[in-house]
């Protein structure tokens, strides 16, 4: 079963939040399972955790979030779409759900957010696991990357099937077919008159990204206290060494890796990174929250 939740955000920004658990048996209490909040990356969406929190909802309370800017959550027009605000928006929904000691799991910019938000408030934080997101500085050659492709996209889109041809096997950025990696993107299109186009904006989406790819987030890193899974897809974006560097610099580090995997680590691999994270969840299950 999946719900919606509606929350209210940093500034008043109405987000969308899903729920994904089955009606709990007689007697039993949903709020009472330890609470998850799934964070998904850039132009991602809540759908895209479904796998992952079907799973989970199996022993935690399992709620994902669509991010300011992504999914069925407010997109306003100037943002803001700062670090602070996305940090600040996790935060409330945290606190407002009742998700506390929450463990957090975020894939790319999620993750990120996610480490942010666990070096802020330690003692709403039991534990964290960071998907392919790097702490060093991507630069401004990255951004300006990003500023093409954008406007490579053949927009509109005439059939979903043209979505998944182009993300999955035509995009440059697409170095060997990816038929997950054309899933990934059919789910963030919608029907419009003119064909199938992204349900968030680019331009937002530039904005978003312009706040975090010129610093290096070392320090926010190092000020997490939580135990912290640090998981890479072996073709992903985060490297080896610097993966392995993270987990030095964290406290309470630990490092998985997911065999076949790229970016998407998740939704690309999803019985791989099943195995790289559950070991880590139960074996944190029972600990007690830093900073309580």
């Amino acid at each position: 079963m999946v719900r919606r939740i509606d929350v209210t955000g940093a500034d008043g920004v109405r987000l969308a939040a899903w729920e994904f658990a089955d009606p709990p048996k007689e007697g039993g209490d949903l709020e009472r399972l330890p609470g998850v909040l799934l964070l998904h990356g850039l132009m991602g969406r809540s759908s895209h955790w479904a796998a992952t929190a079907r799973w989970l909802s199996e022993r935690h309370r399992a709620v994902a979030l669509d991010q300011r800017g992504h999914g069925r959550s407010e997109k306003p027009s100037e943002g803001p779409f700062s670090r602070d605000a996305y940090v600040a928006d996790a935060e409330a929904v945290v606190e407002e759900l009742g998700l506390g000691p929450v463990t957090l799991v975020g894939h790319s910019m999620g993750a990120l957010t996610a480490w942010q938000l666990a070096a802020k408030r330690p003692d709403l934080v039991r534990a964290l696991v960071v998907c392919d997101m790097r702490a060093s500085a991507l630069g401004a050659a990255s951004q300006r990357e990003w500023e093409d492709w954008f406007k490579a996209w053949p927009v509109p889109f005439a059939t979903l099937a043209d979505v998944r041809k182009w993300f999955g096997e035509d995009d440059p950025w697409v170095e060997r077919p990816s038929p997950a990696r054309g899933e990934f993107f059919a789910e963030v299109m919608a029907e419009r008159a003119d064909g199938w186009r992204p349900v968030f904006s680019r331009r937002q989406m530039l904005l978003s990204r312009a706040t975090w790819v010129h610093d290096a987030h070392w320090d926010e890193l190092s000020q997490v206290r939580c135990p912290t899974l640090v998981v890479r897809g072996l073709d992903g974006e985060l490297g080896r060494a610097e993966a392995q560097e993270m987990v030095r610099v964290l406290p309470r580090g630990q490092y998985a890796e997911v065999v076949d995997a790229g970016h998407l680590v998740h939704y690309d691999q999803p019985d791989g990174w099943r195995a790289a994270v559950e070991p880590f969840l139960e074996e944190v299950a029972g600990e007690p929250v830093p900073g309580r």
